[in-house]
Parts: C-alpha cells; structure tokens; sequence
C-alpha cells in the first residue's frame, strides 16, 4: 500500500471510531450536536476511505460519485451544523446566518465566473434559499430562539438530499469519473453545475460556521478584558441593535486580543473552561485540510491526506477535551472508562 492510501485509510478508520465515540456519548447524554458531529464523522470516513481505496487500486465511477458526495458536499457541513446546535443557545445564531448568506453569495457569483453547464438557475435559487433562511435565522437569534438550530438543519439537510437525488438521476460519461491529468486528483467537470454549486453552498456554510464558532466559544468563555462595548440583548431598540451588530465583529476581535494575557494565565493554572482549548483545536483541525486542499488544486498534491489525517487528529483532540461533548471518555459502548466524567461551572 502506497504512503497516501495508508494516511488516508488511517484517517477514514480515525473518522469511523469517532463517530463510534460521539454515538456512545449521544446514547447516553442525548445532545443533539454529538449526534450531528457523528453523522459529520461518518462522511469524513467515507470520504477517506475512498482516497484510500482509489490510491491502492485505482478510482471508479461508484467510488467517485460517493468521494463526490461524502467529502466535497457533506462533510463540512454537518460538522458546522454540529456546531449550531452545540451554541443553540447563544447569540451564535447571527454568525451562522452570515455564514450561509456568504455561501450563497459565493455560490452565485462562482456560477458567473465559471458558467457551469446548467448552473445559472441553480445559483440563484441557491441564493435565494440562502438569503431566506439566514434572514430567518437571524430573526430567530433576535427572538432569544435556541430553536434557531432546526432552522440552519433545513438549510445543511435539504441541500444533502438534493445532492443525493441529482447524483443517483445523473448520468456521467465513461469511466464514470475523470482525473486532474497533473494532480491525479478527482475533477468534477462531467457533474452539472446544478449539483457543483453545492459544493461551495455547503463547504462555506459549514467552513465558516466550524471557524466561527470556535472562535465565539473561545471568547464566551475566556476570561474577559472588555476593551470596547458592545451589546446584542434583544430588548434594545432596533436602530440600537443594528449598530451594535455591525460594531460587533471589531469589538470582539479587540476584546479577544486583549484578553489572551488573562486566558493563558487560566490556562496554566488549570482553570480555564474547556471550550476555550477545545474550540481552538477545532477551528486548527478545520483549518489544515483547507490550507492542503487549496495547494493541491495548484498541483502541491503531496500533502492532501495528510492534511486531512491532521485536521481530523486535531479535532477529534478538541472534542475530547471538551466537556460538553465528552464528559467521560470510555471505550465506545462499553462501560471501560478511560476519562472519569467532569463538571464545569
């Protein structure tokens, strides 16, 4: 077995025993963010096992479609959905309706840079879909609605059956798949631009919601140096409200800056909250397979899986960590605890 299928089937077979894990925990603590993160797992498994199997012996027009679907489609997106619902009850809400606006702004103008074949009226609708729910997400957030989450699993679902349906009602020239003749690398011309387009609707959304989210976890519950003012409570009036949305993203960046002395202190003496170094491994994980996936686009194809193999590494770490998805650690489905559970104020 050459060294990129054994880095990619080690990832695939890392992917499926987290989503073991994060369904053991779900069996017994019943959050729905763990259950979404599972789901997540099991695509990024997938996805993995088929660069493995393609790198050992060559790729085909089933295993295409499925690598298609699991790792350029679904992946992300459920773990940025995980990551809703894990922050349903905060303000959090606001920053995954401009992540799903920005994937449908993205989407759209992707469709008028490239012209994909039959993409133009699938860009827009995809647009519109996006502007509705983040508007309605937003409203959502604005009402104090932690049910907002169900809202952002209309958008990352509908757009999973949808690409499902138009992959199985496709038809794809033979071999049923087609190489990058530099890179060696999966190409996705013969798909439609119907079904091209959710790539970038789903991988944005779910993207920014990962690196947004760790971001406004690591701040929520860091020590806080409060450096300039602001205020999203809903009970203020409209105009009011508006400002401080749009001043928002300055204040918390500032803020940030100046509370890390503070969080690194808590940090070595062991008491800081879990989420501020669990968020952190995340949005790293989340970071590296982009970084590794962009330079193969350009031919540097040599670190791809291994991208993917420490993005995974680095989240799987993040959410051990954390206490709000693995209060105990233990040998999934069985009573072996390898962690003892923990409580946090």
């Amino acid at each position: 077995m050459s060294w990129s299928a054994s880095i990619a089937a080690a990832t695939s077979v890392l992917g499926f025993i987290f989503a073991l894990a994060l369904l053991d925990q779900y069996r017994t603590r019943r959050h729905a963010f763990q259950l979404v993160w599972a789901l997540g797992m099991v695509f990024y498994g997938l996805a993995a096992g088929c660069e493995a199997v393609a790198a050992s012996s060559g790729w085909n027009g089933l295993l295409f479609r499925t690598y298609y679907l699991t790792g350029a489609v679904w992946s992300v997106a459920w773990l940025g959905l995980g990551t809703a619902f894990l922050l349903a009850r905060t303000r959090f809400g606001y920053a995954f309706a401009f992540s799903l606006l920005l994937a449908g702004l993205f989407t759209f103008l992707a469709e008028q840079r490239y012209q994909y074949v039959g993409g133009s009226t699938a860009s827009t609708i995809y647009l519109i879909a996006a502007v509705i729910l983040a508007g309605a997400i937003a409203t959502a957030t604005y009402f104090q609605d932690p049910r907002w989450p169900i809202l952002a699993a209309v958008a990352v679902v509908g757009a999973t059956v949808l690409s499902l349906f138009l992959m199985v009602t496709i038809s794809i020239p033979p071999p049923g798949y087609q190489l990058d003749p530099a890179t060696a690398q999966p190409v996705f011309d013969p798909l439609p631009g119907s079904l091209r387009l959710l790539t970038p609707y789903m991988n944005v959304t779910g993207a920014f919601s990962l690196l947004l989210g760790a971001i406004f976890s690591t701040y929520v519950f860091m020590p806080k140096r409060r450096v300039l003012e602001y205020s999203l409570d809903a009970s203020q009036p409209g105009d009011v409200l508006l400002f401080n949305l749009f001043i928002a993203p300055v204040a918390i960046a500032v803020n940030f800056v100046a509370s890390i002395p503070g969080a690194v202190r808590a940090l070595v003496a062991g008491t800081i909250n879990s989420r501020v170094p669990a968020m952190i491994l995340i949005a790293i994980g989340a970071f590296i397979p982009t970084v590794t996936d962009s330079a193969s686009r350009f031919g540097a194809t040599g670190f791809r899986e291994m991208g993917h193999f420490l993005g995974l590494i680095f989240i799987f770490a993040g959410f051990l960590v954390s206490s709000d998805v693995f209060n105990e650690v233990r040998i999934p489905f069985t009573r072996v605890v390898l962690r003892p559970a923990r409580h946090e104020g």
